[in-house]
């Protein structure tokens, strides 16, 4: 039974800041108030180069459906698991996917004409050691779509989600220094890497710690 309809469920405390109040949004309001696309068209979107038609749809994470949950951690495993397996961290498919669903993620997803996921992204306006962003969880494509626009559209996405969403003036996100494709990707769309992005450690012996990965940011200017 949902907590909401028992009688004795306690009202939910009204929120405190306005990151808070952002991410208790339903969908509709939150792609009026935040995401405020340009055209009602956003919606739509054709392949420059097959000519092949998409469509983008906005969802909380209580509003997506178990099968395009899956299939968004099913294009994750494809694109990324590489890089995974090859860092650090390694890939764990349980932790993966416990991240995917925290429940203040929302999920921007591209599906073609017969319902397939191809693609999607996921955000969060959050705070990062304190500094209020709109964080970049997810970026990935089906192969078909990289290379066509689409990636920079999505990211456009969240650069509007943060200019509409005060006091945040920054898009964060985390990327391996192995995968030199996307850090060029996101090189050109102006991103830098952060003030809190790790460096590497010396330790004992004469040994370096150095990190396999990069926390990258842009700052946006508010409307």
């Amino acid at each position: 039974m949902d907590k909401a309809l028992k009688p004795s469920a306690k009202r939910r405390r009204a929120a405190t800041n306005p990151i808070e109040r952002a991410n208790r949004k339903d969908d509709e309001t939150f792609i009026n108030e935040h995401l405020r696309p340009s055209a009602p068209t956003w919606t739509e979107w054709t392949n420059p180069n097959t000519r092949d038609k998409f469509s983008l749809s906005l969802s909380g994470l209580g509003n997506l459906s178990a099968e395009d949950l899956g299939a968004c951690y099913s294009l994750v495993e494809e694109t990324s698991q590489a890089a995974y397996e090859s860092s650090s961290t390694g890939w764990k498919p349980s932790k993966k996917l416990a991240e995917m669903k925290s429940p203040e993620l929302r999920y921007i997803i591209v599906k073609n004409a017969v319902g397939s996921v191809r693609g999607f992204t996921s955000l969060m306006p959050t705070y990062e050691e304190g500094e209020p962003v709109v964080y970049c969880y997810e970026i990935h494509l089906k192969p078909e779509l990289q290379a066509t626009g689409l990636s920079k559209i999505l990211m456009g996405f969240l650069e509007s989600v943060a200019i509409n969403t005060p006091p945040i003036k920054k898009v964060m996100l985390t990327c391996f220094l192995s995968n030199q494709r996307a850090l060029s990707f996101y090189k050109k769309l102006g991103f830098e890497k952060d003030e809190i992005s790790p460096e590497p450690r010396k330790l004992r012996f004469g040994k370096e710690c150095v990190p396999d990965y990069v926390i990258l940011s842009k700052v946006i200017a508010s409307e």
